[in-house]
């Protein structure tokens, strides 16, 4: 990690929740310089990339969108301050129409151990919990499941040479060798 603060309890806890959870820095030099820090989770997500988020010294939280090719703020949304415009027309009277127009946007969490934190709960709701679920429904096959199966399927078929292969796709029969 480019950035250690030792002694902030606040920050060691993240910490030590990053370092179980298998969370790591991946931040470039370029990227520290602007006051950003980037997560890279030991989950991947489409495109079999790893899912990464960042924290901007600006105050955004964002997933730096390696499974989908955008970045999206993981800020909570708030109502802004409406905003009036001149619509151009005029009352009966003739004061001036204005048109309300009211915008949601993002909270900025300005303190970076704030960001962490906040980033901390998004992520292991999000993605582990989210992932977790998919185990139970079957949805997903853990890696060592995986390798089990390979492994024994390798133990039965050791000593034994397969000579050749026949394969047939739609009605024509291949013969692989």
């Amino acid at each position: 990690m480019k950035t250690i603060y030792k002694g902030d309890s606040r920050y060691e806890k993240v910490f030590e929740q990053m370092q179980l959870l298998g969370i790591q820095d991946v931040t470039t030099d370029r990227q520290h310089k602007n006051g950003t820090i980037v997560w890279r989770l030991p989950i991947k997500g489409r495109g079999n990339t790893h899912i990464e988020y960042a924290s901007f010294a600006s105050g955004y939280v964002r997933n730096q969108g390696n499974q989908c090719h955008s970045n999206w703020q993981i800020n909570k949304r708030v109502d802004g301050e409406p905003q009036y415009f001149d619509s151009g027309k005029t009352l009966q009277n003739g004061k001036p129409l204005y048109t309300k127009w009211e915008t949601r946007t993002c909270e900025l969490i300005p303190i970076e151990i704030d960001r962490l934190e906040y980033m901390m709960k998004y992520v292991i709701k999000n993605d582990f919990i989210k992932r977790a679920n998919y185990v139970q429904e079957g949805k997903f096959v853990p890696k060592w499941k995986y390798e089990d199966l390979l492994c024994a399927m390798e133990a039965q078929t050791e000593g034994h040479k397969v000579k050749d292969v026949t394969v047939i796709i739609d009605g024509s029969k291949f013969k692989l060798i």
